[in-house]
């Protein structure tokens, strides 16, 4: 049996060998995790001169001789040193951060408006925080996440479908701009394309192309952008005379609308064109209906919307609707602009970008 006196020499012995491998001698006396950034104060210890200094150094504008600032940039290359945003953000309560709310980033679409984005904000001195969410329509579920985040404002691909949730992000005080968003405030702005007078253009297309029934493959129920473009395609057939819309549930994914195709067109007395809510839903529609022995667009007109580069490849040609991105880019960094300066926006006001109709074979 080894006694306690016999246990603490060989723990001690233990520990001895322990300390020779990190620090290599056993007298050595080496922290075992060292400070990870260089602080001001080491680079003004080692340059030999004020943390104010070290300060104005680094900061745009700000009176520091030549000889000081040498001194210091000397020293915090040395010391691999780069000033820290905690402190400016603590002062001017501005952390030149934006975040992104993305989710549903399997369209095309969204992953080009989002590079435009981080170009464009990163051209304007701001940074990107990325913040993900399960979901490609609402921005509700979001925001306890943006409450812990020291943002300077939110842009959100996804809409906001409650007051409650308009009140939650007006409580931030951060401004807040969403695409396709049905609310606005003071905080909460807007910027859409014009979904409805879309529907209504391809509605007038496949009417003067002599189709006489129709269909529409669908995105989310909670989507405005859906809704709208189903709006618009339903009032121009009703005003010309047409019966009710076939709708199937595409849920704007590739597979939703390959789907909803061959059950719309498996069944008697099928549409002669069909509106789909997005690109990915349309592309996966031709797919079925080839598949089913269906010509497009001999037998179906197909249109959809967002123009994603596969809408242009040879195997589809398929007509859509070309969404102005990079205005609606622009039109909401200047506002995010508008917003931090202080001055008059047009929050409470929704922004509205016309949309282009690009016409190709699936309707000609």
């Amino acid at each position: 049996m080894i006694d306690d006196g016999s246990r603490r020499k060989t723990a001690r012995r233990g520990a001895g060998i322990e300390k020779e491998r990190v620090g290599g001698s056993a007298d050595a006396d080496l922290p075992v995790h060292p400070k990870k950034y260089a602080s001001s104060v080491d680079v003004a210890s080692l340059a030999g001169v004020s943390q104010s200094a070290v300060s104005r150094t680094f900061k745009a504008g700000a009176s520091v001789s030549e000889a000081t600032r040498q001194k210091v940039l000397a020293a915090a290359k040395a010391l691999d040193y780069r000033p820290s945003l905690i402190p400016r953000i603590m002062l001017t309560h501005r952390s030149q951060l934006v975040a992104i709310v993305v989710g549903g980033l399997y369209n095309p679409f969204y992953s080009m408006v989002l590079e435009q984005f981080l170009i464009r904000l990163q051209r304007a001195g701001k940074q990107v925080l990325m913040v993900h969410v399960n979901s490609d329509s609402s921005l509700d579920a979001v925001i306890p996440k943006l409450a812990s985040y020291r943002v300077d404002a939110v842009v959100s691909a996804l809409s906001v479908f409650s007051a409650r949730t308009a009140d939650e992000l007006a409580r931030l005080r951060i401004p807040v701009v969403a695409f396709n968003t049905p609310l606005t405030s003071l905080w909460l702005s807007s910027v859409c394309c014009d979904n409805y007078e879309a529907g209504r253009t391809i509605a007038d297309l496949f009417l003067s192309r002599g189709a006489r029934r129709f269909g529409y493959l669908a995105g989310v129920d909670a989507s405005p952008a859906n809704s709208e473009r189903l709006a618009g395609y339903r009032s121009l057939l009703e005003e010309a005379g047409y019966g009710p819309v076939k709708i199937g549930p595409a849920k704007f994914r590739y597979d939703g609308g390959h789907q909803a195709a061959l059950a719309m067109f498996g069944r008697p007395r099928p549409p002669e064109a069909l509106f789909c809510a997005n690109d990915l839903s349309a592309l996966g529609a031709i797919d079925a209906l080839r598949k089913l022995g269906f010509r497009v667009p001999g037998d179906v007109l197909v249109a959809g919307f967002d123009d994603i580069p596969p809408a242009a490849w040879d195997a589809y040609q398929l007509t859509t609707f070309l969404q102005d991105g990079t205005r609606m880019v622009e039109e909401t960094v200047k506002l995010i602009e508008q917003a931090l300066a202080q001055e008059p926006t047009s929050a409470g006001v929704p922004l509205v970008v016309p949309v282009k109709l690009v016409e190709r074979k699936t309707t000609q």
